[in-house]
């Protein structure tokens, strides 16, 4: 007669280690953030010195802070910069460095000079800005492009070497049959390239444009030294100058710092099952 005792399930093992250190990971994440939001809807009458007035909750949740902080910094004015240049950067970054990618990576493994060009460009990525900065303030200033067309360009020259770097890694994963069927059916490479490469690169599109635009969302420096001087300011630069006047207001500085957070929040958490996509899949083999 079988036996169809039904066995006991195996108890699995925690790895306290590991727990205890997302554990401690996620609550150096969420403290902060709970500060930054906690003071920013504070009125100004109820920061103590004391510990418990500052992680006390606001006796009444007030936006007078958010308001007064969108005065101060003109924020539409550089939100407006800022997200003009961070798309502009972001869309040709796509369009321009897969393309890269593609002819190099698609021949780096049969070419010298593409596997040369490769290295070459993604050595970019050790080289400090501090060395490049003065020489990029003189030649911008000798083409007229100390202005926001210049930073674009500067921005999707400065994050080649690494979204090159992800692409490639990507297009491993993508077997060339497809393309190889593509050509029997009388397609040219660049039809090839749009038609069929282009739209299963999307997850690491994904990556690629959040990684890029968080990078140039934040950026102080370049604004700084290429359109110092010029009266347009982006977010990073009017927070900037925000924090030197309006350093002891804190309930208005993290006020405006949540402001210029948001915009990047709501962007990672509408692509982030393609970025964990792209991460997954896009690993150099």
């Amino acid at each position: 007669m079988a036996n169809n005792t039904v066995p006991a399930k195996v108890k699995e093992r925690v790895n306290w280690p590991i727990t205890i250190l997302l554990i401690i990971g996620l609550i150096t994440i969420i403290f902060p953030l709970y500060m930054a939001v906690v003071i920013a809807f504070k009125d100004p009458s109820e920061m103590t010195n004391d510990i418990a007035g500052i992680l006390s909750l606001p006796s009444s949740w007030s936006l007078d802070n958010f308001i007064e902080a969108i005065q101060v910094t003109d924020f539409f004015n550089s939100f407006m910069n800022s997200l003009i240049i961070t798309v502009a950067a972001v869309v040709i970054s796509v369009l321009v460095h897969s393309l890269a990618a593609y002819a190099i990576g698609r021949n780096m493994d049969s070419k010298k000079l593409f596997k040369a060009s490769y290295y070459f460009i993604v050595a970019g990525m050790y080289v400090p800005f501090a060395i490049l900065m003065m020489p990029l303030v003189k030649q911008t200033a000798i083409l007229h492009l100390d202005n926001m067309v210049g930073v674009m360009v500067l921005y999707v020259v400065f994050y080649m070497p690494m979204n090159m770097m992800l692409y490639t890694g990507y297009l491993r994963n993508i077997p060339t049959a497809l393309e190889e069927a593509a050509r029997v059916d009388g397609a040219s490479t660049w039809t090839t390239y749009w038609k069929v490469i282009f739209p299963l690169m999307k997850p690491m599109h994904a990556t690629v444009a959040v990684i890029t635009g968080l990078a140039v969302w934040n950026d102080v420096m370049t604004p700084l030294v290429i359109m110092g001087g010029s009266g347009v300011n982006t977010l990073p630069l009017a927070q900037m100058n925000f924090q030197t006047a309006f350093a002891t207001n804190y309930n208005l500085a993290f006020a405006s710092y949540l402001l210029a957070m948001l915009p990047m929040i709501i962007f990672y958490i509408i692509a982030q099952k393609q970025i964990i996509g792209g991460v997954t899949n896009g690993a150099v083999k």
